[in-house]
């Protein structure tokens, strides 16, 4: 999976967990908010894992310029 791939799924993994909180905090349920903040902690951290292969690539891109 590319860099690209992960950041947008970790995107909408942060959406989604916002909206659980959301609706946790409206219906006043305790567990739909942490399901919520859990879930948007795991699509920061795909997102995160996105950028790091994207520097990954580019750090590899430089390198593969620079041969003889």
């Amino acid at each position: 999976m590319s860099g690209r791939d992960d950041k947008v799924k970790g995107t909408v993994e942060e959406a989604k967990g916002k909206a659980k909180q959301a609706w946790g905090d409206l219906n006043d349920n305790e567990e739909t908010r942490a399901e919520g903040q859990t879930d948007e902690a795991k699509g920061k951290g795909r997102q995160s894992l996105g950028n790091l292969k994207d520097a990954a690539d580019d750090v590899k891109k430089a390198f593969d310029r620079d041969k003889p």
